[in-house]
């Protein structure tokens, strides 16, 4: 019986050892549950965390993994002080998703503070490799610079010489502008005007009628969410596209388009760095996906999220610790990405995660083959070309 107790507490001494050699990780979403930004990220940036966190299987790397979550309320003040929150007491050592850029911005400011980590899925301002970089927060999924140098140039090649902006009026929406616009004067046309509207409008009636009075060919919506589908929406009841003009929709997701539906959205050109329907592996994430997420289809926000985690998660193990912030994302930066969603990518020393950019068309219901099946596929941006470079940035980490 001793010989019998004494391997026993061997044993669990063992375990216990082997417990406690673990390194710990705690990943919080900072996310909107609630609010226009809700079905683009929000439920479903959750379930692709856990996806991400299964997928990884942390136990066999030496990890032990548990997710939180928040809803940020598109407000600055509530995002930085769940930030504080989450660093100084719960233990938290990164924050990954954020839409609204100027939620974002002030969460990356504490994470630089805190010494954790930042990964930005939902957020689009450039800033965030630009003036506003930082050694703790990695920009993953796309940007202002990309959606302007892809949709609007694509726009802009088509004929759409003179522009007028409905724009978000916050941090997003006036990046989003400005870095259209300058697309829109390198190329020798014209922006006629602009005119800035609440976060989260519900009546877009003024707002439009100054763009119809405008003449502009294209009114370009620096906005997103449930403010790009109100305006497409209630621009369709003005007689906005049967009167000439056409909406330029600079930010617009999968969800988006499915709350228009096609016979309002098609033709519509728009700007992804994923599509649920690429490939088989795209195709297979998104059936396992839709199991917490029924009748949905995943925004790149959401793919963000999975694959900004993964990569993560292999940085820490590599490190065996989740400590030190600036030691993660450097270790992040050393290490080539790839997952099945983004394929092979990199992170390049300003915080500037490179992947493909897709510039795809909304279809007509005519062409519709099956759920989801909402896009055609017009071009290709390489890696290379897709992203700001970074001679470019006025990043100061980055000497050029």
């Amino acid at each position: 019986m001793r010989l019998v107790a004494s391997m026993a507490f061997a044993a669990a001494a063992l375990f216990g050892t082997a417990a406690q050699a673990q390194t710990s990780v705690k990943i919080g979403v900072l996310t909107d549950m609630s609010s226009l930004y809700a079905d683009d990220t929000g439920p479903g940036s959750v379930a692709a965390a856990k996806m991400a966190v299964d997928d990884f299987n942390p136990a066999a790397h030496g990890l032990k993994v548990e997710i939180v979550s928040a809803d940020h309320q598109n407000k600055p003040d509530i995002g930085s002080n769940i930030a504080r929150q989450w660093f100084d007491v719960d233990h938290v050592d990164v924050i990954v998703d954020v839409p609204n850029s100027g939620v974002a911005l002030a969460v990356s400011d504490v994470t630089r503070e805190k010494n954790k980590v930042f990964l930005v899925s939902g957020a689009a301002i450039s800033d965030l490799t630009g003036p506003k970089c930082s050694p703790n927060t990695i920009h993953w999924t796309y940007d202002t610079w990309m959606l302007a140098n892809s949709t609007g140039k694509s726009v802009v090649k088509t004929g759409g010489d003179t522009w007028f902006f409905l724009t978000s009026d916050y941090a997003f929406g006036h990046a989003l502008e400005r870095d259209t616009t300058a697309v829109v004067l390198a190329n020798g046309d014209k922006v006629l005007g602009s005119v800035s509207h609440p976060l989260n409008n519900q009546d877009f009636s003024s707002f439009l009628l100054q763009a119809q009075q405008s003449k502009a060919k294209i009114i370009g919506l620096a906005n997103a969410g449930g403010d790009t589908i109100n305006a497409i929406k209630q621009g369709a009841e003005f007689g906005i596209t049967a009167g000439g003009q056409h909406f330029a929709g600079l930010l617009v997701f999968i969800g988006d388009v499915e709350a228009l539906g096609l016979k309002t959205a098609q033709g519509l050109v728009l700007t992804e760095t994923f599509y649920w329907d690429m490939n088989d592996a795209t195709r297979a994430w998104t059936k396992r996906w839709q199991v917490q997420r029924p009748g949905k289809f995943p925004t790149m926000n959401q793919a963000g999220v999975y694959s900004a985690i993964t990569h993560y998660l292999k940085a820490v193990a590599a490190l065996k610790s989740a400590a030190d912030g600036k030691a993660v994302v450097a270790q992040m930066k050393a290490m080539p990405t790839d997952d099945p969603l983004f394929g092979k990518g990199m992170v390049r020393a300003d915080g500037r995660k490179i992947h493909p950019a897709y510039l795809f068309e909304v279809k007509s219901p005519a062409e519709l083959k099956y759920p989801g099946d909402d896009y055609k596929l017009r071009a290709t941006v390489p890696a290379a070309e897709a992203f700001r470079p970074m001679k470019d940035d006025n990043c100061p980490m980055v000497t050029n």
